[in-house]
């Protein structure tokens, strides 16, 4: 084989692997995922966008260190998570450093993701890449609830809009909402979500110590009022952002712990 051959059959070699590993990156195995963890709280919890109870202290938070889509470097805004169960509900807490508090949609299925947003998605079975709960929320309590099918048919995937639980959710926010004159502190949401809204699907793997479940947290930020300058970050790395963020095989793991 002459040079040319050679270090023509090497390309190939080199492109071939490339594929292949950029196909092993997009998909990760049960067990590879990282693990956040989620303690069991025995108190009440009030759901009034505040951190009162110990039980917040006590349980893991992690701070969002991947993004996506930012328009200037400043839009790197700090966001934090905080989870939480017991035998009825999933609580979920954020904190988000915000210099322009942004909210406009005011519909339930509306688009709240053009706005502040917090959003949350979860698979109650932790190997299970096909359906996944997902709840995406603003400033103004303004909810896009639904069920998200993967690859539902030909590689399509499709969203299930007329699932709308009942859960209960409340913010508070240092600043203005939609003025750019001056400049903000943050934003903070509170969620209780029941494990009743997920019917079935939590009762394969339940809400239990020691138990799992696949999920994804993200925040949409949005930085000016009249335009699109944003940012999306998460707590877990998204494989291909230009897609969307509904990727689950590149969801975490969520671990009840006592």
């Amino acid at each position: 084989m002459n040079t040319l051959c050679r270090s023509a059959v090497l390309i190939l070699v080199f492109q071939s692997c490339s594929v292949l590993d950029a196909q092993e990156e997009k998909k990760l195995s049960l067990g590879e995922q990282p693990v956040f963890h989620v303690s069991r709280t025995n108190e009440e919890i009030v759901v009034d966008g505040k951190m009162n109870e110990t039980s917040w202290t006590s349980t893991e938070s992690r701070t969002f260190e991947y993004f996506y889509n930012v328009d200037k470097p400043d839009d790197q805004q700090r966001s934090t998570l905080r989870m939480l169960w017991d035998d009825e509900y999933l609580y979920v807490f954020y904190e988000m450093q915000d210099k322009f508090l942004t909210a406009r949609e005011k519909n339930r299925d509306g688009q709240p993701y053009f706005d502040d947003c917090a959003e949350i998605f979860f698979i109650t079975a932790p190997d299970s890449l096909d359906t996944h709960i997902g709840y995406e929320l603003n400033l103004w309590k303004a909810s896009n609830d639904f069920v998200f099918f993967n690859d539902f048919y030909q590689g399509q995937s499709c969203v299930l809009r007329t699932f709308n639980p009942d859960f209960k959710v409340e913010v508070t926010y240092e600043g203005t909402l939609n003025d750019n004159s001056d400049q903000d502190k943050g934003w903070t949401m509170e969620l209780a979500i029941p494990i009743s809204n997920f019917d079935g699907l939590a009762k394969i793997v339940p809400v239990s110590a020691g138990n799992q479940w696949a999920f994804l947290a993200v925040r949409q930020d949005r930085n000016d009022v009249e335009g699109n300058r944003h940012s999306t970050s998460t707590i877990f790395p998204i494989y291909d952002i230009t897609k969307n963020v509904h990727q689950p095989n590149r969801f975490g793991l969520m671990k009840f712990i006592k």
